[in-house]
């Protein structure tokens, strides 16, 4: 008899570690490019009554809503570093689109093996080397083609000419290729870890043909700062007098002429400035927002999967993107600046068995949070040399305690490319605070061509551009339209950030001792 209830509670335990084993939760983190906040419904603004989000803002009523995500560096490369890593540039060291990040800092995937995960990486991988820590891989070259994507596949041959090509257009055929993942596991007996990028709605915007007529007779709204901002920016970005206007920034209108949306577009004759701004923002934002419904229809697709499937009771779904996008806000187009459309992005987190539905945070969270938050709700602790803080309590219904106040943001592109000085600063809730020091960090390429160093037509040259602050007081004036540094009213705020500014730099590794030149302006200007 006791041998018969010893053998039957050895069953029990064993069944029981069984289950535990099948409860432990599969974890989706999909990221799209460059998919700012307000081109949803579930953020508000100005584009969320066109609905170009439903099946978005669907999860985002069932799970929770971040409502403060930043980027730390607006561009590619370097956010998906911050985000693998859970390190800032200056530590992982990709500050931009070229350097490569070691296959030894591939950290997630690493963390996610540990705890006992299977782990895939399908879409856009833009980290130049070869994606060794995933179990499996099928990624596109650099940026990727929109149409008739070509992917870099475990298994088909050697790094870089494993190569496989399919038809169709990128959103469709990487959700095809992730359904067809999953479908096809074989160690079925893990919990699986699948990163699920998408290319789109990065720019040159070349949506799937099936939504040309989406939102061909709406007339999206329009930012007053498109046309109107006479006390927004500063001499760093406009120039003394503005004496700069025509040559920072890649522009909506005609502003910038080498690098502006009413040419590209080829808007047509039009009788004023304001009608051929217009007609190519219109052009701007339906072209984008096309991209970001064809990627919404497929995760609609996904998401149907998963329930006929049994998998999205015991599956965590993550929704970002590596950035915003300046959607013809401040008369720009691209990313790559602090201000607001450009570092916010949506995050939205969905596990029924343990994310309360319909909540929202309001705490500052940035990309160097999602490791630790995706390790941590895998059941491990967040490694000692990630930089970033672990969002699981908050997103199991806990006051988060001893969090940041303002998050930290540097951009070192030097008017490279879309011509935007380098910077960095705070965003708090309620304030941003903004340095141009306005040099490359790399002085070997100064006085070069800024579009990829070879081509006149669309660069100026990497020269140096002036110093200045920026300061907006966000509760007030969320559009950012007016400068207030230098206002008196706001002088004890201001000289708390820049201490703020100054620690966090120093606690985040974030200072120039390598880049002397750079160090060298900041301390002549710090009290500008």
């Amino acid at each position: 008899m006791k041998f018969f209830f010893l053998l039957l509670t050895t069953s029990v335990f064993l069944v029981s570690c069984k289950d535990d084993k099948k409860i432990k939760p599969n974890i989706i983190y999909i990221m799209t490019d460059d998919h700012a906040a307000n081109a949803t419904g579930l953020y508000g603004g100005r584009l969320a009554s066109l609905n170009p989000t439903p099946h978005l803002d669907e999860l985002a009523r069932e799970g929770m809503v971040f409502e403060n995500c930043f980027v730390t560096n607006s561009i590619c490369t370097p956010s998906r570093a911050s985000i693998i890593t859970g390190q800032y540039s200056q530590t992982n060291g990709v500050l931009d689109l070229w350097e490569e990040l070691p296959t030894t800092k591939q950290y997630l995937p690493k963390e996610m093996k540990k705890l006992g995960y299977e782990t895939a990486m399908i879409g856009k991988w833009h980290l130049h080397n070869e994606p060794v820590a995933f179990d499996y891989y099928k990624v596109l070259q650099s940026q990727g083609k929109y149409f008739d994507p070509e992917f870099r596949v475990k298994g088909k041959g050697q790094w870089p000419d494993n190569f496989v090509k399919y038809e169709g257009h990128s959103s469709d055929v990487i959700t095809d290729q992730v359904l067809d993942w999953i479908s096809n596991r074989k160690e079925t007996e893990k919990p699986f870890f699948l990163m699920y990028h998408f290319k789109a709605p990065h720019d040159m915007f070349q949506f799937n043909p099936k939504y040309a007529d989406y939102l061909q007779d709406v007339k999206i709204p329009e930012p007053e700062s498109l046309y109107n901002q006479p006390n927004w920016g500063s001499e760093a970005t406009r120039g003394r007098n503005d004496s700069l206007i025509n040559s920072i920034g890649s522009s909506i209108s005609t502003r910038h002429p080498n690098r502006s949306y009413v040419d590209i577009y080829k808007t047509g004759d039009r009788p004023t400035e304001k009608e051929a701004t217009s007609a190519a923002y219109q052009e701007y934002l339906k072209r984008y927002l096309r991209c970001v419904k064809g990627v919404d229809d497929n995760l609609g697709r996904f998401f149907k999967y998963l329930k006929d499937s049994g998998l999205w009771e015991n599956t965590i779904i993550v929704y970002t993107s590596d950035q915003g996008m300046m959607l013809g806000e401040h008369d720009f187009e691209d990313k790559r600046w602090m201000y607001e459309e450009s570092i916010h992005m949506p995050f939205i987190a969905h596990y029924p068995k343990k994310i309360k539905e319909g909540t929202r945070s309001d705490i500052l969270i940035n990309n160097t949070d999602f490791a630790p938050t995706l390790i941590e709700l895998a059941g491990g602790k967040t490694p000692e040399y990630m930089q970033g803080k672990s969002m699981k309590k908050v997103l199991e219904g806990e006051e988060p305690k001893d969090w940041r106040t303002s998050t930290y943001y540097r951009y070192w592109m030097h008017m490279i490319h879309h011509d935007i000085p380098a910077h960095f600063g705070l965003r708090s809730k309620d304030y941003k605070l903004i340095f141009f020091y306005g040099r490359y960090h790399n002085l070997e390429k100064e006085g070069t061509l800024s579009m990829y160093w070879n081509d006149e037509k669309h660069s100026n040259k990497v020269l140096p551009t002036p110093v200045a602050w920026e300061f907006y007081d966000l509760k007030n004036d969320p559009e950012e339209m007016n400068n207030l540094y230098g206002n008196a009213e706001y002088k004890d705020i201001i000289e708390a950030m820049k201490k703020e500014l100054q620690e966090t730099r120093k606690n985040l590794n974030e200072e120039d001792e390598e880049y002397p030149h750079l160090q060298e302006i900041i301390d002549k200007h710090w009290n500008d």
